[in-house]
């Protein structure tokens, strides 16, 4: 097991966050979260004017914990089964070295930056991902918020860019730690259900219900469920049923079948070139031998471009699965890091050139890092006492290295950083005030952060 983390000097508020909440007052958060969110939902709870600020997230969540050590804190001077497999190259920024696995992210090394000291106290996944998510411990269930998410958080406070999309996504479903909690459904993330790639699988209308008696039946491609929204629009409309809505579902219905949303949603509106500059991949299939776990992570991440490009506030991806126990190395050779590497770059690189990197933090990051010594099975195990992320746009000055781990990736060597250090850098790019206070279900007024301050070394 791994050896506890150091107290953080000066920080109680922190230990006292990982602190479970009674259970009553998580079972009357969870209440309000169950069932799934509609559109007509989120805008019967939020009915304000669209915010004028462009500052938006893409938050590239790596569940399962990415090996530091594999990816953006090599050490090449540690013993072997430290260091594990693979080489050390300089990147384009003197003094920063990546593993050779990722010479396209170390080719734009100046576009962004790493924090090579964040740590926590948690090895569990679902754990992990409520503190990382919402800067707060897990209640009894912790597949279920206790507290809202970043995503939530910015809903409630921000409201919307863009009155025809969502503020809050998550491609293609939701996680452990990105719901609600007593926010309430009108906050939880708009989940796309289905892959953006993916071809022959079935479309439904994501958190949306529809109207009785209107069905969408299985389509074969995206050009086919445009066709059937422009169908379905006009029977409707043909019907009166659109005008028998509340104005909330009839907004809810308009963000849906709006040529804004088409457009947002419609990869088919990329050029093939940009399409393969991310990365394309075969349809998904779970039977596959070589599957290694990550469907469709790059077009994901260009739909996110899309989206933030399109007025969304906040984008998560989820681009599990780094959970590398067995055959680590072989699964990062032969799929994960060739496929990250690829794709991370022309997210950052396609986002600069629209001039969007400016005003979009990209971060990247999964809730813990992996051993630092290799387990017997080839792989490296959970490891929440020192890991990475990766940050870029936004405030983010790149080419920066933040923090350090030991000689062996074991522990934080100098300036170490939180997760609600992480999300206090966030909320200060997208607006969000991070001491505002919203009430539980049970009457108790809780603050957006118990602790946490920005990582200004990355931005000044």
């Amino acid at each position: 097991m791994p050896a506890p983390v150091p107290d953080r000097v000066g920080c109680p508020e922190f230990r006292q966050s990982l602190r479970r909440p009674d259970r009553r007052g998580f079972l009357h958060a969870g209440a309000l979260g169950v069932g799934g969110l509609s559109l007509a939902d989120v805008l019967r709870a939020d009915a304000r004017s669209p915010s004028a600020r462009p500052n938006s997230l893409i938050l590239l969540w790596m569940r399962g914990g990415p090996s530091h050590i594999d990816m953006w804190d090599p050490k090449p001077d540690a013993p072997a089964e430290y260091r594990g497999e693979f080489g050390t190259k300089p990147s384009a920024v003197p003094g920063i070295n990546l593993t050779d696995m990722l010479p396209l992210s170390g080719k734009i090394m100046s576009k962004w930056s790493i924090v090579r000291s964040l740590y926590h106290g948690d090895a569990g996944h679902s754990t992990g991902d409520q503190l990382c998510f919402t800067g707060y411990g897990p209640g009894p269930n912790p597949d279920e918020n206790v507290h809202p998410s970043l995503g939530s958080i910015a809903s409630k406070q921000l409201g919307h860019l863009n009155p025809k999309l969502p503020t809050y996504v998550m491609i293609p479903r939701s996680v452990p730690g990105a719901g609600s909690a007593y926010l309430g459904v009108a906050h939880k993330p708009f989940e796309t259900q289905v892959d953006p790639a993916a071809t022959g699988a079935p479309f439904k209308l994501p958190n949306f219900e529809m109207p009785a008696g209107v069905t969408v039946d299985r389509v074969g491609d995206r050009k086919g469920l445009l066709h059937d929204f422009d169908t379905l629009r006009r029977d409707l409309d043909a019907s009166g049923q659109v005008d028998a809505m509340d104005r909330f579902q009839r907004n809810a219905w308009e963000i849906v079948t709006s040529p804004a949303a088409r457009e947002a949603f419609d990869l088919d509106k990329e050029p093939k070139a940009i399409r393969e500059e991310y990365g394309l991949m075969p349809a998904f299939d779970p039977k596959a031998s070589n599957r290694c776990g990550c469907p469709n992570w790059a077009q994901r991440m260009l739909l996110a471009r899309r989206l933030v490009e399109a007025g969304v506030r906040v984008v998560t991806v989820d681009l599990r699965w780094w959970d590398t126990h067995v055959k680590g190395f072989e699964s990062l050779r032969d799929g994960f890091l060739p496929r990250w590497d690829r794709a991370y770059h022309a997210l950052i690189t396609d986002l600069d050139r629209r001039g969007l990197l400016a005003t979009t933090l990209v971060l990247a990051w999964g809730e813990f890092g992996r051993t630092p010594k290799v387990n017997n099975d080839a792989g490296r195990d959970h490891y929440p006492n020192v890991f990475s992320g990766a940050f870029a746009g936004g405030p983010i000055k790149g080419g920066r290295v933040v923090g350090s781990s030991d000689e062996k990736g074991a522990f934080p060597k100098a300036n170490p950083k939180t997760p609600l250090d992480v999300l206090a850098t966030v909320y200060r790019h997208l607006g969000v005030d991070p001491n505002a206070q919203y009430l539980t279900s049970t009457g108790r007024p809780v603050s957006v952060l118990p602790d946490g301050k920005p990582i200004d070394e990355l931005c000044d």
